[in-house]
């Protein structure tokens, strides 16, 4: 099994897999579940907050993703504000665990954005975001398209089947 710091000397590739294994799922539900297909695009440049693009009955999602490990003690994502222009863009974060019975990864869900078709409001009570890295006069600047949404705005997902539903309302 993976130990921490191999996970964090490869954290490109563990993340990639955490998001190919999200799509496999997503689409799997869709299509056993509720008899629907998915469609997938990744955003070749991440300039407007979002990695992927979903569409499922006429519904097109901007998804922004973010992982980070089950255990992991995140209180906040930092998320880009013109993906609140987008008719329904949202933010999937993803809370990634191993499952040393079946050697995969389990995936659980949290969600932040709107009802389908509609966009999500980016509220003044949240923070903007700092660069993590300081400059040489040792200050962490401002990134002003950017603010800090804490866990606590994020809605728990209790499985595929629910955030299918957030996303495209299907039933």
């Amino acid at each position: 099994m993976p130990t921490l710091e191999d996970r964090y000397l490869k954290s490109t590739f563990y993340e990639q897999l955490a998001e190919h294994v999200f799509i496999s799922e997503l689409l799997q539900e869709a299509w056993f579940r509720f008899n629907t297909i998915i469609d997938v695009s990744h955003s070749e440049i991440d300039a407007s907050g979002y990695d992927l693009l979903l569409e499922c009955n006429g519904i097109i999602r901007h998804v922004q993703l973010k992982t980070s490990d089950v255990t992991a003690r995140a209180s906040k994502q930092k998320v880009h504000i013109s993906l609140a222009d987008k008719p329904s863009g949202c933010i999937v974060w993803i809370l990634r665990g191993h499952d040393s019975r079946t050697n995969r990864l389990s995936l659980s869900y949290l969600f932040f954005g709107a009802d389908p078709g509609k966009p999500f409001v980016i509220s003044d009570q949240f923070k903007v975001a700092k660069h993590t890295k300081a400059n040489a006069q040792g200050l962490k600047k401002d990134r002003p398209n950017l603010r800090q949404v804490p866990k606590s705005r994020f809605q728990p997902v209790t499985d595929t089947g629910h955030l299918l539903r957030l996303l495209f309302g299907l039933s």
